[in-house]
């Protein structure tokens, strides 16, 4: 029997997001029907905006919610479980496998899909592999972010870089992303923690969080302030200044910030250690490169360049330590969640969202 659901639509045409009733299909084998409590409101969903799409579209990749319907095959929740609803796959041993297509019908007779999972929507249907149950007793509402905001802030600072305790650390933007890094690198301490954006307000903001400095982009050289705070004795055998961050994270994604976390990251002592790692975390608008590197600074200096991509998590083992995180106060969802919307507010979250008015990270909230 299908289970009805408002559900926000981003059209092919270049028009406003739509939130329309229609019905989900029954769940296929392997697929979880979902009611949820909140969502979060990614920076990622703008570029699908804005990007050019064949067909229409359904949106969103972090969610709380309670399983109403499960497939045949679904054997890691039952009816009734809460759980986050997320773009990565749970564990190592689902990643590979093949999911059935999601697919929404309108009710103009169109027809919207998704490459993985939507969550703007007060029901969801998904493949097993994106659910994680979680306790009973979870928050509803704050923990929405976690399925994609904190996974991927907090899990490129602790899996795919492995801050460890005294590393020095650089993030560049304190949206809900970079607010998750900061956390992260608070929880391993490191130190220095600097923050680096273009607004006061967000770099105190970012304090709370864990962040031991901030650096203000839009009054002078980010690049010089970096070294000042982190500046060592001596100089390289190639003649290289000894400062800049054992780590600098990108939590944008634009030209100029790829571009500012290699310089950011100190040069390696040939003979002693290697130099710093410039982690690629925010997503670049379709069609953005970066082509300024310097190759023979890079070589000489042994830096390094990587992505992460959703923090290198496995949900089933990370999400429970993120819930720690929170319990134990090193996690404030509840400052994180900086805005609430309804999901009929869905333009006025987005518009927000890209007008730089979020400052930490914006939930939307549906009914009971």
């Amino acid at each position: 029997m299908p289970t009805p659901a408002r559900v926000v639509f981003l059209p092919e045409a270049d028009e406003p997001l739509a939130v329309e009733r229609v019905d989900l299909p029954d769940p296929s084998d392997f697929q979880v029907v979902v009611r949820q409590f909140a969502s979060g409101i990614c920076h990622s969903q703008l570029h699908q905006m804005h990007n050019p799409r064949n067909g229409d579209q359904i949106l969103g990749h972090e969610a709380t919610g309670e399983v109403i319907k499960i497939g045949s095959q679904v054997t890691n929740v039952q009816v009734g479980d809460i759980v986050f609803v997320t773009w990565v796959p749970r564990s190592p041993d689902t990643a590979t496998r093949e999911v059935d297509a999601i697919v929404v019908e309108r009710p103009n007779g169109r027809t919207a899909t998704t490459r993985n999972v939507f969550t703007w929507a007060d029901t969801t249907i998904a493949d097993e592999k994106y659910i994680v149950k979680v306790p009973q007793d979870t928050r509803r509402d704050v923990t929405s972010i976690i399925g994609c905001a904190v996974l991927t802030g907090s899990g490129a600072v602790y899996n795919t870089a492995a801050v460890r305790e005294g590393d020095s650390v650089v993030i560049f933007g304190v949206g809900g992303v970079g607010l998750s890094a900061v956390v992260a690198a608070s929880v391993v301490n490191a130190n220095p923690i600097i923050a680096v954006d273009l607004d006061d307000e967000k770099l105190e903001f970012a304090k709370r969080f864990g962040a031991t400095h901030g650096v203000n982009a839009s009054g002078g050289d980010a690049i010089e302030q970096i070294h000042a705070l982190t500046q060592g004795e001596g100089l390289t055998s190639f003649g290289e200044p000894i400062s800049g961050a054992d780590f600098a994270f990108d939590c944008i994604g634009r030209e100029v910030t790829m571009g500012q976390i290699l310089r950011a990251v100190r040069p390696g002592i040939l003979g002693a250690e290697t130099g710093g790692t410039a982690v690629l975390v925010g997503v670049p608008q379709s069609g953005v490169t970066f082509s300024e590197v310097d190759m023979r600074g890079m070589l000489i200096n042994e830096k390094k360049y990587i992505g992460s991509i959703g923090g290198s998590c496995h949900p089933d083992r990370d999400f429970p330590m993120f819930l720690a995180w929170a319990d134990d106060g090193a996690l404030d969802l509840d400052a994180m969640v900086t805005e609430r919307f309804t999901i009929g507010q869905i333009n006025e979250a987005t518009t927000a969202l890209e007008h730089g008015e979020i400052f930490g990270r914006a939930i939307m909230e549906f009914d009971d």
